[in-house]
């Protein structure tokens, strides 16, 4: 467990601290317990060589208590106070606040929680830090504001491993359940572009017996979605992401996506400084593991790879790919 990058120590342009907030304290506002059940990526029908070059083989847990009654209840009131910074994700969510950990102290500390780490470190079985790029820290879901519209739609996530929290109380949420697809992204792709929906009989809505609870998610791998509201309501939900400190494994980000979504001030910055520490990483083993050979295409393979991650974030800069990937409805 650790850090991958350090959060900014200054604030970017545009962006101030919500004042009279409390001080995250764990002892109090923490209430960490271990999930049920926990699914793996083959349990979805992914094959043994897709698994072997992913973060981790977990695919997601059944709902675990995450935050005290004393946590949710500030986490709902943070939420409230960020409400005034919504704005769409694309064609996929109408409501949602990213870069919130620029702005609210306590969600800051919250995300970045080392206890919080070491609990998704348990579920998962592997070594994980925050995410580097703070955007994809304490992202908010808000309702829509139409009846009929999803809150997300089916997709799979920018990031590679998160979860998912619920923060305004379930109980009194009419609808807007989250439900994930028991299968792999591929075959949500064959039905969408077959222009079908995600089966119901292959659709799993966990309860979340109240604010505070969350399931750990493999998000690059698990589809999923929060549905349709049956009636108006405040339904807030808060996504948090984190990496494998291991470089080794595939990057698993779509940050390309977020060009349309996300603060032009803090996204290229952000998107560079993550894919210079993944860069790092791997050059540092190469340097220290590379052995001996008179194969000159060893050694451009190992180091092409080596730098693959800042090659392909400079393309993807450059060629302004624009879109955030769904599913449908």
């Amino acid at each position: 467990m650790g850090i991958a990058i350090p959060f900014p120590e200054t604030l970017p342009r545009g962006y101030e601290w919500l004042d009279d907030e409390p001080v995250f304290n764990p002892d109090r506002h923490l209430q960490l317990e271990t999930p049920a059940e926990v699914l793996m990526l083959a349990d979805l029908g992914y094959d043994d060589a897709e698994i072997a070059t992913k973060a981790t083989p977990v695919a997601l847990s059944s709902p675990f208590r995450m935050l005290s009654d004393e946590g949710a209840a500030i986490m709902l009131d943070t939420a409230r106070r960020l409400r005034c910074f919504t704005r769409p994700a694309g064609e996929r969510i109408e409501r949602t606040v990213r870069g919130g950990c620029y702005r609210s102290r306590w969600l800051r500390d919250m995300c970045l929680s080392p206890e919080v780490t070491a609990h998704l470190e348990a579920i998962y079985g592997i070594e994980i830090a925050p995410h580097p790029m703070p955007v994809h820290l304490g992202h908010l879901n808000y309702e829509p504001s139409q009846i009929d519209s999803p809150i997300d739609k089916w997709h799979h996530d920018t990031l590679p491993l998160d979860y998912v929290l619920v923060v305004t109380d379930p109980a009194e949420v009419a609808g807007g359940r989250f439900e994930w697809f028991r299968g792999t992204k591929h075959e949500a792709a064959e039905l969408a572009d077959a222009g079908e929906r995600v089966p119901l009989d292959r659709t799993v809505a966990p309860d979340f017996p109240g604010p505070g609870y969350a399931v750990a998610l493999h998000g690059d791998m698990v589809v999923h979605r929060a549905g349709p509201l049956d009636e108006m309501c405040e339904r807030i939900s808060m996504v948090n992401g984190y990496v494998a400190t291991d470089v080794a494994v595939d990057e698993q980000s779509r940050t390309s996506d977020l060009i349309d979504i996300d603060d032009h001030e803090v996204l290229w910055t952000e998107w560079a400084k993550f894919a210079a520490w993944r860069t790092q990483g791997r050059l540092a083993r190469l340097v220290e593991e590379m052995e001996f050979t008179s194969d000159p295409d060893v050694v451009i393979d190992e180091l092409e790879n080596a730098i693959g991650d800042a090659q392909r974030a400079v393309a993807e800069m450059r060629a302004r790919e624009r879109g955030l990937q769904h599913y449908g409805d």
